[in-house]
C-alpha cells in the first residue's frame, strides 16, 4: 500500500468491494477508480462512473477497453446518481473531490453538487454499504467545499452512519483527506 490518500483509500475498497458488488464512482476522472471498482466487484458486478467532463468519460472508457473491464461510464453530474440507481441497492460508492488531474485547473467538484451527491450516495448505499473520498483542497478550488464536506459529514446522524475523516499531520502543503463513512445495519 502507497501511503498517501489514494493508496489508503484503495486498500480500504480492496477490503470491502467483493465479487457481486454494485459499486459507483461519483467521479470517474481518469478511470483509475473505476477500473478498481471493476476488477474488484468482477464478473457479477456492477460499476457506474459519472463525470461532468468529456474528456474524462473518454479517458475512463479508453482505459477500461485497454484492460478489458466493463462500466456504464455516463456523461452527467454526481448530484444525479439517484436517476441511475435504486434506494438501498449500492454497496460502495467512490468520491475523488477537486480536479481532474491534467484537466482545466478552472473545473472542479463545487460543494453544492458535491453535497447533494454525498446525500444521494448515503441513499443508494445498502445497510453495511461504504462511501470512500479523496478529499482535494486548496489551490484553485480552495477550501469552501472541503469545509462544507467536513461539516455536512460531521453533522451525519451517528446511529446510521460511523464517519472516519483522516489527515495527514506532518505532511507538507495541502495533502489531500482519505474520508470512509459506513451506513450501519
Amino acid at each position: 500500500m502507497q501511503l498517501n490518500t489514494l493508496g489508503v483509500v484503495h486498500d480500504f475498497l480492496a477490503r470491502c468491494v467483493k465479487p457481486g458488488s454494485f459499486c459507483i464512482d461519483a467521479t470517474a476522472g481518469k478511470g483509475r477508480d473505476t477500473a478498481l471498482l471493476c476488477r474488484l466487484s468482477g464478473e457479477a458486478g456492477r460499476v457506474l462512473a459519472f463525470d461532468i467532463q468529456q474528456d474524462a468519460v473518454n479517458a475512463t472508457n479508453k482505459l477500461l477497453q485497454e484492460q478489458g473491464l466493463c462500466a456504464r461510464v455516463i456523461l452527467d453530474s454526481h448530484a444525479n446518481m439517484e436517476q441511475y440507481a435504486q434506494p438501498e441497492t449500492v454497496d460502495c460508492v467512490v468520491f475523488n473531490l477537486g480536479r481532474l488531474p491534467g484537466g482545466d485547473p478552472k473545473i472542479f467538484t463545487q460543494a453544492p453538487s458535491t453535497l447533494t451527491a454525498i446525500d444521494a450516495a448515503l441513499r443508494l448505499l445498502k445497510e453495511g454499504g461504504v462511501l470512500a473520498i479523496a478529499l482535494y483542497y486548496g489551490g484553485e478550488n480552495g477550501y469552501t467545499e472541503r469545509d462544507a464536506v467536513l461539516e455536512h459529514l460531521k453533522a451525519l446522524d451517528d446511529r446510521r452512519y460511523t464517519v472516519l475523516l483522516c489527515d495527514w499531520a506532518n505532511r507538507r502543503g495541502e495533502p489531500p483527506m482519505p474520508i470512509f463513512v459506513w451506513k450501519e445495519h
